[in-house]
């Protein structure tokens, strides 16, 4: 068996492992990130870059580097519902120096992060190897063991954080529970030509029984059809033809292209699950991301949750890895900062899910906004307002980690 030996270890290289490695490699700590894919080119993964991390991008002297990346920029949201038109958040006044989102594929964003982690002599990404056992001694997690195309690794680390998912393989491992909250609903992803005579700002439309969300990718819609949890198979039975038909009465300009959908292996189910770990650490482990709180699709603020843990687990980690003084209470603070602003996104998801997705899907007379929706077309403060929950979210995290490698900046930001 091969073996080597780093600081810090991080199993999964999605946008909490690479940005992790990546700001603890910058100040100096040992990692190595280990993917199990051979690359991250994978359709339908979230590709929402919120403002407060462009605003990391800001402060690492990088966000002019990272917007020369393919990606497209919106203002302002809005939906169409039973036929009214709402515009729902408006991020023109965010407190950040891009007040806007991006929609940048993921795959850009992870490749992003890892050449910035290559600039850095303490950063190694190890491809296609998959985290198989956790090695423990004493009670405490000192290492992991992967299966790599070069035979089995057996990896000795001081910490081992678990970044690989919603399904995390590091959690399972550790025997760590996790909680399930629920969701009324799963999605139905696929994608349809976008021409320049589309809409540019309505970007959900909702009817009885219905729901669709449609992002600009530029040359394409990245859509996602809602249902009713566990409701593909029915979906599937009624056929293609009724499918179009559903997505072309919510969003009539793409009744022209909806023949583009000629097999369901063009649709990709992404079953919908809200959950969290009670505890998020024992000694030698930390978890992060969707590993500790699995997040709704609802305002797309999973990435921006997983990266500001990893923002917070560098900020706080970072001393106590250099001066190996690691302790389990060090990693406990790491939750106590990250767990009340998950925990209080995904309420703000539940209300949505259960006031206003599971009352739509379950259908019945016709379909007009709730008064509350409609308030937001009258009070600016409003659009705002959710723009800064969206866009900002709950405690956002920034750079506190030093720079151990001065290297040459990229830019200086805008």
């Amino acid at each position: 068996m091969n073996q080597t030996t780093v600081t810090c270890c991080i199993a999964g290289g999605g946008p909490a492992g690479m940005m992790a490695g990546f700001l603890l490699a910058r100040a100096g700590i040992d990692v190595l990130v280990i993917e199990k894919h051979a690359d991250f080119l994978r359709d339908f993964r979230g590709d929402t870059i919120h403002p407060s991390t462009l605003e990391l991008m800001f402060e690492l002297g990088l966000l002019s580097e990272f917007l020369k990346l393919p990606h497209q920029e919106v203002r302002e949201i809005g939906a169409v519902v039973g036929g009214v038109d709402l515009h729902m958040a408006d991020f023109t006044r965010v407190p950040t120096h891009c007040k806007f989102l991006a929609f940048m594929p993921q795959w850009d964003f992870l490749d992003f992060l890892a050449r910035q982690g290559r600039r850095y002599p303490t950063f190694r990404l190890l491809m296609q190897a998959e985290v198989e056992g956790l090695t423990i001694e004493g009670g405490r997690v000192v290492g992991v063991t992967a299966v790599t195309p070069e035979g089995p690794l057996d990896v000795r680390a001081s910490l081992v954080i678990g970044a690989d998912g919603r399904r995390s393989d590091v959690r399972r491992l550790a025997g760590l529970a996790v909680e399930d909250v629920g969701a009324p609903m799963d999605v139905l992803w696929f994608k349809l030509t976008r021409r320049a005579a589309d809409p540019a700002e309505m970007m959900g439309y909702v009817d009885v029984g219905r729901m669709l969300v449609m992002l600009n990718r530029g040359d394409h819609w990245q859509c996602a059809f809602i249902i009713p949890k566990g409701g593909f198979e029915q979906t599937r039975a009624a056929g293609l033809p009724a499918f179009r038909q559903n997505v072309a009465a919510l969003a009539p300009f793409t009744a022209d292209r909806l023949d583009e959908i000629d097999t369901w292996d063009n649709v990709k189910l992404l079953t919908v699950a809200i959950d969290r770990m009670p505890t998020w650490h024992k000694p030698g482990l930390l978890c992060i991301g969707d590993a500790a709180h699995a997040m709704s699709p609802v305002g797309g603020v999973g990435i921006n949750l997983a990266i500001q843990d990893a923002v917070a687990a560098a900020n706080l980690l970072a001393e106590p890895l250099r001066l190996e003084t690691l302790t389990e209470a060090d990693l406990a603070r790491v939750q106590g900062r990250r767990a009340w602003p998950a925990r209080t996104t995904q309420k703000m998801q539940q209300v949505v899910q259960n006031q206003v997705i599971s009352r739509v899907l379950a259908g019945g007379g016709p379909l007009k906004p709730p008064f509350v929706m409609t308030l937001f077309n009258r009070f600016a403060v409003l659009r705002h307002l959710a723009a800064r929950l969206i866009g900002v979210g709950v405690r956002p995290e920034h750079v506190r980690t030093p720079d151990a490698f001065p290297l040459p900046p990229l830019d200086a930001g805008i």
